[in-house]
């Protein structure tokens, strides 16, 4: 059975039809769909909209995956019970999935057992969290439509890791993506089990691949020609709050809502209570001389809010200012998806970059569970994660102590 979704050739705005070929019963049907999309949006090769991620077409998408689906349901169904196929029954259950008036899930599916679980789960959980188990959830979506079926949680093995994978390499997402939505799976198997639905997860071996992440960092040196660049007045604000995240190795969501008349002082130290939107976590921050200077030079205030848009789109500019030149890995937004690329670092900067700098400039300098505690990690497994491990001021002390020992030794 094959599905080929295709525009009609006349009209600016058309109709989405569908020839669906059975060829078991050597039969082919055509329907016109109620969905409309214009010409220049609908990608033929892959028969749906050009971007899936855009509002209106991520919902036209859904429902082209669930015409797939319920008609692949029907057709099966017809073959088991050895019946024909009739056009008006498979006509009546697009236009249900047109309207809107066909979208529960069945009770025994894997998306039914997500949607369970993701609600159990969202009062436990930040909205960070909540918004990626919601991409997962979206993503076994799109997949069902990719091979035409529903899954259902008793069919989850080791050939639905295969296929996914094929999937998501076709589709061009990162393989961190990939293994954490099939570890989500898992997840959701062992809360069936909870809940005495048998499954295949003690079947399932699931490696996590190492991934092998390059972290961008500016280094002391970098930072200090940063600090002496001169800059438009337009870019002072990002330039500040640029320097007070690298000293403070905040997130952005927290570091923009620092406000200096909650200080307080333990002993004779000037520090900031505020609350991690994240993690919820209560965090006493003592503020770094290079900050104090920053809140005195803005007539002792922060800077002026910024939204994150424009603060990662002046950050850029400033580092550009300041001949941040050397060419770097990272991965980088193209289109619909991140990818590795080379750039010059500058080019590479985003709101992320003081919080990581922090980490890698103070790491082995100060002690590490000072660090963790500073920065709001829960461990010190995921603090690591944003130490970049090429500290080129480390590497070359490191071989400033081998010369000098060399040295002495030759002396003698």
């Amino acid at each position: 059975m094959t599905f080929e979704f295709f525009l009609p050739s006349a009209g600016t705005v058309k109709n989405i039809q569908l020839r669906l070929t059975d060829q078991q019963q050597n039969k082919t049907f055509s329907f016109r769909t109620f969905l409309i999309i214009s010409e220049e949006d609908w990608d033929t090769g892959k028969q749906r909209p050009k971007n899936i991620y855009l509002k209106k077409y991520k919902k036209l998408n859904t429902k082209l995956d669930m015409i797939k689906k319920e008609l692949a349901e029907y057709v099966c169904k017809m073959r088991m019970e050895k019946k024909l196929l009739v056009q008006r029954a498979m006509s009546r259950e697009i236009k249900d999935i047109c309207s809107g008036k066909k979208n529960i899930l069945p009770e025994q599916s894997l998306l039914h057992y997500m949607k369970w679980y993701i609600e159990v789960k969202q009062d436990l959980i930040c909205h960070s969290t909540f918004k990626r188990y919601m991409v997962f959830f979206h993503l076994l979506e799109r997949f069902e439509g990719y091979i035409c079926k529903k899954l259902y949680i008793g069919e989850i093995n080791s050939d639905f890791i295969k296929d996914f994978m094929v999937f998501g390499k076709e589709e061009e997402y990162s393989e961190n993506t990939i293994y954490r939505t099939i570890h989500f799976v898992k997840t959701i198997l062992n809360f069936a089990e909870r809940k005495g639905i048998r499954t295949c997860v003690r079947e399932l071996e699931i490696r996590r691949e190492r991934q092998k992440k390059e972290v961008v960092t500016l280094t002391e040196n970098e930072i200090s020609t940063i600090q002496q660049t001169e800059v438009p007045k337009e870019l002072q604000a990002a330039k500040d709050w640029l320097l007070i995240s690298c000293y403070t190795g905040q997130r952005f969501s927290d570091f923009m809502k620092f406000d200096f008349q909650n200080l307080q002082y333990i002993g004779e130290k000037k520090c900031l209570p505020f609350i991690q939107q994240k993690t919820k976590k209560d965090i006493l921050l003592p503020l770094h001389p290079n900050v104090l200077n920053k809140v005195k030079r803005n007539g002792n205030n922060f800077p002026r809010l910024m939204d994150i848009q424009h603060y990662n789109n002046e950050i850029k500019e400033i580092a550009k200012l300041a001949n941040l030149n050397e060419s770097v890995k990272a991965r980088k937004r193209l289109g619909f998806r991140t990818k590795e690329v080379e750039a010059e670092k500058w080019e590479i900067l985003s709101s992320h970059i003081g919080r990581r700098s922090f980490a890698t400039n103070f790491y082995g300098k100060i002690p590490t569970p000072l660090l963790i505690e500073a920065i709001g990690h829960s461990t010190e497994q995921m603090f690591l994660r944003y130490i970049n491990p090429v500290d080129k001021d480390r590497i070359l002390s490191l071989s400033n102590y081998f010369d000098r020992m060399y040295e002495e030794r030759v002396a003698v």
